[in-house]
């Protein structure tokens, strides 16, 4: 065993903790659910977008310029994020608008920064 490794030969010693929260628990489709969101933003070509829709609403084109990309590999980016409703879009005329999908996504996005940036001090 490891300097700092306990062995537990025990079920359980705090029933009550355990207890309580399994009753707050979220329930497994909600856990997938939000596995699906975090690994979403584990790539940075989608952080980067999402970035870029933090600014401002943005058509493919703008964003392939911004981020140095095809059109297409952006394309396919943004279909995985509005399939996971982190961003939605708008027509206007024959161009698409995205931008972020809510606040939610925008909270998560400036908490994240705050929490790494926090990190680096």
């Amino acid at each position: 065993m490891g300097k700092y490794e306990m062995k537990c030969d025990c079920d359980v010693i705090h029933r009550e903790i355990v207890d309580g929260v399994k009753s707050e628990m979220i329930d497994d489709e909600c856990i997938l659910d939000m596995a699906d969101f975090f690994r979403a933003l584990s790539d940075s070509t989608r952080v980067k977008i999402i970035n870029a829709l933090y600014c401002h609403e943005m058509c493919v084109c703008d964003i392939s310029v911004l981020l140095n990309m095809t059109k297409s590999a952006i394309s396919h980016q943004l279909k995985n994020l509005k399939d996971l409703n982190l961003i939605k879009a708008r027509r206007q005329g024959k161009e698409v608008y995205y931008s972020l999908a809510d606040r939610h996504v925008k909270v998560v996005f400036e908490i994240t920064r705050e929490h790494v940036e926090e990190k680096v001090k």
